[in-house]
């Protein structure tokens, strides 16, 4: 599997940088995650996964490369689920992830076209996650609970609409580690600036 990840991506890469009009982009990155779910590595002491709904929030930087109708991005993104918990085994408040990911962008998903139009986008990275970050209980401690990062390996689909530099769409995210069966849930709305690219819808000497 991660051969032919590989292989996908380098394919792409030479795709895209043999386009005779290859651009490139920077900018930022932010999502508003309407769920997210994380199950920790199993310890045998107390319920390992923990939800949060609505209240998640991430921001990062982004960097685009490619055309109007394929673009490769990378992007690493900051997301808090601010009331995360878990509601069968209450230890504590708060969840925090730090996906990074490579994604290939079709359509008005690439971040880089003027005209606006629907697109989709798939990829994938390694994402760490990290559990119970405030208020761990008491209790728990004394047992021996602890809470600290763990990774999964990450897909990731989107599908949503794209203009002069701008991108909003839906995506579902899922991961896994099996090293100890750890895995991780995320399900939101997307928003990309590729600053550049908008910075020309301003520019009176541009063609957007």
């Amino acid at each position: 599997m991660l051969i032919m990840r590989t292989t996908i991506t380098i394919l792409a890469v030479f795709f895209i940088f043999t386009q005779a009009k290859a651009q490139f982009g920077y900018g930022l990155t932010a999502n508003t995650e309407i769920y997210q779910r994380y199950n920790n590595p199993e310890d045998g002491l107390a319920g390992t996964s923990a939800g949060s709904f609505l209240f998640n929030l991430g921001v990062g930087p982004k960097i685009w490369m490619g055309g109007n109708n394929l673009s490769l991005s990378l992007e690493t993104t900051a997301n808090w689920g601010i009331f995360g918990l878990d509601v069968n085994d209450y230890k504590g408040l708060g969840m925090v992830s730090f996906p990074m990911l490579a994604h290939l962008n079709f359509g008005g998903l690439t971040g880089l076209d003027k005209e606006g139009k629907f697109g989709f986008t798939v990829g994938g990275g390694i994402q760490y996650n990290k559990t119970e970050i405030y208020y761990l209980n008491g209790g728990d401690k004394e047992i021996g609970v602890t809470r600290d990062f763990f990774k999964t390996y990450v897909g990731e689909i989107g599908y949503g609409f794209g203009m002069s530099g701008f991108t909003l769409h839906a995506y579902v995210r899922y991961g896994y580690n099996p090293d100890n069966s750890a895995n991780s849930f995320n399900f939101g709305i997307r928003y990309d600036f590729n600053l550049p690219k908008l910075k020309q819808i301003s520019d009176p000497e541009s063609d957007l």
